[in-house]
């Protein structure tokens, strides 16, 4: 099974740039055509978070319009810039989603099991997950021994970028690496947010997060630097399954370059 994750693509009304100057529907756009074009092509897509950027009505009209485009099905939850409401308004057909509360839920029907978290705390950057969540989580992890990926907005791990690392997955984080590290079904524990590529070894398992299709996080690891942003290449992440090997995972840059070419 080959899984592409999309990320923070903080789409705004047609016409609207972000800060003014950065285009993020045409960036989408592009990654759409991207994924779209893939061989072998993904059997799903998981869009972690920051789908838009003010979540409002008209910002998912215009996300629903684009995501539209993509071949295979896809898998929606929320980040801190997204509403629950207009967003859970925006995808009536998208049944996974329940129809209040929290927007988590679980995939039985391929070969890894999917459980989708939500991180989102509205009108803050950085994520929780509530006890009633976490129970759930326990609830559901204990219903089966089948290998299962995680996926959430927001990283409960830190980055290693200062002002990104203060603003990441507060309450909840330490119970849910307690659940996750005694239940050992957990492949994978995939997000977005940093808007760059990062994996790292916690809670006796992999996490992982995927860059934003638009604009990235500067790579700025000094301690105290200020948060900001570069127009480094966007990407998606592709996330292979082989039981016989695991979850292997891919960046994949969005863009005309040159290639391929043999390497003789």
């Amino acid at each position: 099974m080959l899984i592409a994750q999309i990320s923070d693509m903080h789409i705004k009304k047609p016409g609207e740039l972000l800060y003014g100057r950065i285009d993020t529907q045409g960036f989408l756009e592009r990654a759409v055509a991207h994924v779209n074009a893939l061989d072998p092509s993904p059997d799903i897509a998981l869009v972690t978070g920051d789908l838009v950027d003010g979540g409002k009505p008209e910002e998912y009209a215009n996300l629903k319009r684009m995501l539209g485009a993509l071949r295979m099905p896809y898998y929606l939850i929320p980040g801190n810039h997204d509403a629950r409401d207009p967003l859970r308004a925006a995808f009536p057909e998208h049944s996974y989603l329940p129809r209040d509360g929290f927007l988590q839920y679980v995939v039985e029907d391929l070969p890894l099991r999917l459980i989708a978290l939500d991180t989102l705390v509205p009108g803050k950057g950085h994520g929780a997950l509530r006890p009633e969540q976490l129970e759930w989580l326990q609830a559901r992890l204990d219903e089966s021994d089948k290998p299962t990926l995680l996926f959430m907005h927001h990283p409960p791990f830190d980055c290693g970028i200062e002002a990104l690392d203060n603003a990441l997955l507060g309450e909840g984080a330490e119970r849910l690496a307690a659940i996750v590290r005694a239940r050992g079904t957990v492949e994978r524990v995939l997000c977005g947010h940093v808007h760059r590529p990062i994996q790292v070894r916690w809670a006796g398992t992999m996490a992982s997060i995927a860059p934003s299709t638009a604009h990235q996080a500067t790579l700025d690891l000094r301690p105290g630097a200020k948060l900001s942003m570069t127009m480094d290449p966007p990407g998606i992440a592709l996330h292979l399954w082989r039981p016989q090997t695991g979850l292997i995972t891919h960046l994949s840059y969005v863009g005309p370059y040159e290639g391929p070419r043999p390497f003789a």
